[in-house]
């Protein structure tokens, strides 16, 4: 065998070793990046998501913030910015999840103005693949901005 159909063969068994890499790690991960699902799930949620002031009050993000933020401004993405309406979990529910997760800490972060917010809080309904509604709530990380 010549080197080059050696170094051929070597390069093809290399790239699907990668793909099969890729695919088996999209199974483990939050978001499936290179993950292949024929039948994906068809999944649902909505959210109530608030902002807790340093002194234990809750305010709904939907209305206007200490600062001028607007929630529907920081996260126009993924039905986020329209929180209390059902939408379809487009990559799966633990993908959204996770983007909502992401969401809140970034809003959290990106909010210097706010100094009455201490976090932020969904409490998310949801329903995989039209089963019994389940509920999780996510949290922010805290803001030093905060000030009681």
């Amino acid at each position: 065998m010549r080197p080059s159909q050696i170094a051929r063969r070597a390069f093809v068994a290399l790239w699907i070793a990668a793909q099969l890499a890729l695919v088996v790690r999209a199974y483990g991960a939050p978001q499936d990046v290179f993950g292949f699902q024929m039948f994906p799930e068809s999944s649902t949620w909505q959210a109530e998501i608030v902002r807790i002031t340093a002194d234990g009050q809750t305010e709904d993000v939907t209305e206007d913030w200490p600062g001028g933020y607007r929630w529907e401004d920081l996260v126009p993405y993924h039905g986020f910015d329209r929180p209390g309406v059902e939408h379809h979990a487009t990559a799966g529910i633990d993908s959204t999840l996770d983007f909502l997760a992401e969401a809140l800490d970034y809003a959290a972060t990106h909010t210097p103005a706010d100094t009455e917010t201490l976090r932020l809080s969904a409490r998310v309904t949801y329903r995989r693949n039209g089963g019994a509604p389940q509920e999780v709530v996510l949290t922010s990380r805290d803001r030093p901005e905060a000030q009681p």
